[in-house]
């Protein structure tokens, strides 16, 4: 249980009241037109692209801290490093031609390379991609903690401070927020490094009361389960978020410029956040529910007022992200289901629409949340039958000498994810210690959509030296 001073309350209610200002002002000009309230005009520039593409990517702080408490470093070789990577090589080959493309959403692309029906697949695996319901749990679980409410109410009103500004500002109502939250996240972490160093000391501190293996980039973990999780990390390929903010960067250089640069206050937050991971199980060797290690480090070392700033701080880096996804869910719902349906109501009412998308994805979230409280295992879920069915797609629409024929790419789609399904229903009857059951959901339905790609890639080859013997020889 964690007390709560006066002051704490009053910090944490004021930074929800600035959150909502900023929002509404910020949006208060936006117009009801696809290029205005769905990507502000195209026009984000590159302090804005930064602060928004920093802060909307750390929505799971509490599995960090969990991953942190539970494994110390590897949190970082696996939850920070392969991410830098994949990050570096979406901004170097792929940032610049997302920009170019000038659309709205992942599935657009999809459509324009593929066809129709790949099209409303990558629609429907987007939509789920970007579920809010993970970051509206952990909202909603913060919310239930500071002020002492159940999880239902908790969770209708984390909904509804996340999505105000959205509703009346569209995506440049969701920036100014992210930037607004950029800086308490960073403040907050800041601040409890601080107290953690100079209240306890550095690394002889660590050492002395952290099991070995905590301070080990590996911690112990087997060559296989650190593969898994830099296959996880090409989700960043697929992201709908960095797609939505290349789209929205004003040129083509801001967008590769932008994340480029977001990488180094990456490693930065990461950081803040692993030294705050590692002092928490050095102070709190025996937690019950290491996701709470966080708020329950935060409640033992600070005092009042700097509590309420640090609860501010984990609010803000959950919430910017539960604010991107929302507006994500909304943008999904208006341009490939409602414009690729209802091609004649284009414009009309890009608000109207995109607000019941917000809603619509809200209510599910909500839903989803009350009856499935564990945000690791919508993760795990949601990871592993998604990306397998996107990443071979999106790869090969920007670059045109792997793409492969409409028909094949449908159904490769439609087999990853299948695949990926049929696994994680499979693993749940294998003998935990048996080697098989290592091997991710993710793993099986990328390989299957490796091996279908590739063969269709080096059977379209075959049949083009055919046909160019055939013309030689005529």
């Amino acid at each position: 249980m964690v007390f709560f001073s006066s002051l704490d309350i009053l910090i944490i209610l004021g930074f929800f009241a600035i959150n909502l200002s900023v929002g509404i002002w910020a949006g208060r000009k936006t117009k009801n037109n696809s290029e205005d309230y769905l990507l502000s005009g195209r026009k984000i520039g590159l302090f804005l692209f930064v602060l928004t593409n920093v802060s909307t990517w750390y929505g799971g702080i509490l599995g960090v801290g969990e991953f942190t408490y539970r494994y110390g470093m590897l949190s970082w070789f696996t939850q920070g490093l392969p991410y830098y990577i994949f990050a570096f090589l979406f901004a170097i080959f792929f940032a610049k031609k997302v920009r170019a493309a000038s659309l709205f959403t992942i599935p657009e692309k999809i459509t324009s390379v593929y066809g129709k029906n790949a099209g409303i697949l990558a629609s429907l695996i987007v939509f789920i991609l970007v579920s809010p319901a993970p970051y509206l749990l952990m909202i909603g679980s913060l919310i239930s903690l500071i002020f002492n409410i159940s999880m239902l109410p908790s969770l209708i009103l984390a909904f509804i401070l996340s999505s105000l500004y959205l509703l009346k500002g569209g995506y440049k109502g969701g920036v100014f927020v992210d930037a607004f939250q950029f800086f308490v996240m960073f403040a907050a972490f800041i601040m409890i490094v601080v107290f953690s160093f100079s209240g306890f000391g550095g690394f002889d501190y660590l050492s002395k009361n952290l099991p070995s293996n905590h301070l080990t980039i590996t911690g112990g973990a087997s060559p296989l389960y650190i593969l898994v999780w830099f296959l996880i990390a090409l989700w960043t390929f697929a992201d709908p978020g960095f797609h939505q903010r290349c789209y929205a960067a004003k040129t083509p250089g801001i967008a590769k410029k932008g994340i480029l640069i977001s990488i180094f206050f990456w490693a930065f937050f990461d950081f803040l956040t692993t030294s705050t991971g590692l002092f928490a199980r050095a102070n709190l060797p025996n937690l019950s529910i290491p996701s709470l290690s966080y708020p329950l480090y935060a409640d033992k070392i600070l005092s009042s007022g700097f509590k309420g700033l640090f609860f501010a701080g984990l609010i803000a880096t959950i919430l910017s992200t539960l604010n991107s996804f929302l507006f994500l869910s909304g943008t999904t719902i208006t341009r490939d289901f409602i414009y690729k349906f209802f091609s004649d109501k284009k414009e009309q009412n890009v608000r109207g629409y995109t607000i019941l998308g917000i809603c619509l994805a809200g209510a599910v979230s909500i839903l989803i949340s009350y009856y499935i409280q564990s945000v690791i295992e919508m993760w795990y879920l949601i990871g592993s039958v998604c990306i397998p069915g996107m990443i071979f797609a999106v790869m090969s629409a920007y670059y045109p000498k792997y793409k492969i024929k409409n028909k094949v790419m449908f159904f490769e789609m439609l087999l990853a994810v299948i695949s990926s399904i049929s696994w994680y229903i499979c693993k749940q009857h294998i003998n935990p210690l048996s080697i098989i059951y290592e091997i991710e959901p993710m793993i099986v339905g990328l390989f299957v959509g490796a091996v279908i790609h590739i063969v269709a890639l080096i059977k379209e080859r075959n049949l083009q030296e055919r046909a160019t013997i055939e013309i030689t020889e005529t």
